[in-house]
């Protein structure tokens, strides 16, 4: 016999064996690629509003044209005085010319001619102070006693509190969504007799910022959801 040949067969044939050995590891590990679990996770904080606009409108009716800009002139003056005595600055106060609406020169108007004139006034306070501008606003009877009567709850020009240091807790928060997702998927693993792997996918979804309730809107809610796809071993 042609040793050459003998040993040449019996390599074939050794790497035939190991090769059938080895198929069946690789397709377990193969097919364990196939198995995975989608999960999400959760985080919310609350924290307060860092910025506030308020809008102070108030109105004025009269006859005569002179009569309504010295009276939104000396409120005006009333109002500004009213917010730096509770800590605001004049860069923080902003006093909008006055929107001055004529009853006879509109048609469709109804019949209360009582007024010819009617001016809307706004003073527009924008600061990062939230604690003052609420502590102004618990005094706004201050106001009325001078004869100003502001509109508490103007849907055209309503009090808006904002968040913006969200970039500020933006790394904690999808942190700690990430180590939520992933204890869910190590209970489903677990619950399934499996073992967690590597993550395949993940994505992170949009950060929200609402208010926590319609009594407090200085109050906000900050909420992201993660979503982890994990391959399960056995």
């Amino acid at each position: 016999m042609d040793k050459g040949k003998f040993y040449s067969g019996l390599a074939i044939m050794l790497g035939l064996i190991v090769l059938g050995l080895m198929i069946p590891k690789a397709v377990r590990e193969f097919r364990s690629f196939d198995r995975t679990v989608n999960v999400k996770g959760l985080c919310e904080r609350e924290v307060e509003a860092d910025k506030v606009i308020w809008p102070v409108v108030y109105k004025v009716m009269d006859n005569d044209l002179g009569n309504i800009y010295s009276v939104t002139d000396r409120n005006n003056a009333a109002i500004v005085e009213f917010l730096k005595s509770g800590g605001l600055q004049d860069s923080e106060i902003t006093v909008s010319v006055p929107s001055i609406s004529d009853k006879y020169a509109n048609e469709y108007g109804n019949n209360d001619r009582t007024y010819r004139y009617i001016a809307t006034n706004i003073v527009t306070v924008c600061t990062d102070k939230v604690d003052d501008v609420l502590a102004l606003m618990s005094r706004q009877s201050e106001l009325l006693r001078k004869g100003i009567v502001t509109a508490g709850n103007d849907w055209e020009n309503p009090v808006e509190f904002r968040y913006e240091s969200l970039n500020d807790i933006k790394p904690e928060m999808i942190e700690e969504a990430t180590k939520n997702a992933r204890e869910a998927a190590q209970k489903f693993a677990t619950d399934s007799g499996s073992s967690l792997g590597k993550i395949k996918t993940a994505s992170q979804g949009t950060f929200t910022i609402s208010d926590r309730d319609s009594n407090t809107p200085y109050i906000k809610k900050v909420r992201v959801v993660t979503s982890v796809t994990y391959y399960l071993k056995n």
